[in-house]
């Protein structure tokens, strides 16, 4: 398969991945159209692909494989919605890379759709990278809404915010929070949240179809600490009181519990509330991540995920 563009690439995996549900999983083609976002005619023409291109044989010939048996691992393990696992094992850049590829093609799917729809936005290098990998798309009926403040408390812009990004890309409309990531005092904060723009996108956040995110690991140099948004002091509190991961700012222990108190008391970021009838998808990977996508996961945090397969091999093993 070398010497393939990107399009003949990614139709490729997603025929390996129609096929394998088909074949393996023994699904039906009404129920593979709708666990992918796509036709009951396109499933029926992916899986043709997949037997034209000798992908299928007495097992899948595709590098997806083990990466399909992971997903399906984790979504019974967790009840997840939406489960992509990627191919790779690199610790170093965290795979940055394929998991935003992997975040940018569900990403696609959602603005894909003509009907308007409303995402809600995290930050992070993972979703940064995603939005780096989205194709240019003219999409003015959707709305692009920011679930965490971009300001530092010395007034510095975070370069990992996403919504603003993500909107100029597919020309929709944007909502983001321009506001510090912690306030000062918590009467600062009350002041921020009730300013009418704030209740504009609070709104806008709890009519969001997904809620797209980025994790985080809660230890010395963690991003939280490091990009300026909390003091050392303030991490060694949430590490003392078993932090083990953060999402849009917000820490939870390793039974997916978010904490209180401190300088979460000052947060503005958007609630960060078990998942119900909403996709909440988180991305990301890396060894130093396992503990919080664990957490997040078994706490229902998040219900859709997507990572490398290092990692998703790593979460099953502790789970």
């Amino acid at each position: 398969m070398e010497g393939l563009d990107t399009q003949a690439r990614k139709r490729l995996d997603l025929a390996a991945r129609a096929a394998w549900l088909y074949y393996i999983q023994g699904k039906t083609q009404d129920e593979i159209a709708g666990e992918i976002g796509i036709s009951r005619q396109n499933v029926q023409r992916l899986v043709a692909l997949a037997q034209t291109e000798r992908l299928i044989k007495f097992r899948l010939d595709h590098e997806l494989a083990g990466c399909l048996d992971l997903e399906k691992r984790l979504r019974d393990r967790f009840e997840l919605v939406v489960c992509k696992v990627i191919p790779g094992e690199s610790e170093h850049d965290e795979n940055r890379t394929g998991v935003g590829i992997g975040a940018a093609e569900i990403l696609e799917g959602f603005l894909a759709q003509k009907a308007p729809v409303t995402l809600a936005i995290g930050t992070g290098r993972a979703l940064r990278e995603a939005v780096r990998q989205m194709p240019a798309m003219s999409r003015p009926q959707h709305r692009i809404v920011s679930l965490i403040g971009n300001i530092t408390r010395d007034g510095r812009a975070s370069p990992y915010d996403v919504a603003i990004r993500l909107a100029d890309r597919v020309e929709a409309a944007c909502y983001p929070l321009p506001t510090p990531v912690v306030t000062d005092t918590e009467d600062e904060r009350e002041r921020v949240q009730q300013q009418r723009g704030y209740q504009t996108i609070r709104h806008l956040v709890d009519e969001a179809k997904a809620h797209i995110m980025g994790i985080g690991r809660v230890d010395w140099g963690s991003p939280l600490h490091a990009d300026g948004f909390i003091t050392e002091s303030e991490l060694a509190d949430v590490m003392e009181r078993g932090a083990v991961g953060e999402m849009r700012g917000w820490t939870f222990n390793a039974a997916g519990e978010v904490l209180s108190g401190g300088f979460l008391d000052r947060l503005t970021a958007m609630p960060l509330e078990p998942a119900n009838s909403r996709t909440a998808l988180v991305a990301g990977a890396g060894r130093g991540k396992v503990p919080a996508i664990r957490a997040a996961l078994r706490g229902r945090l998040a219900n859709a995920l997507v990572t490398d397969e290092a990692t998703a091999r790593a979460v099953l093993a502790l789970a």
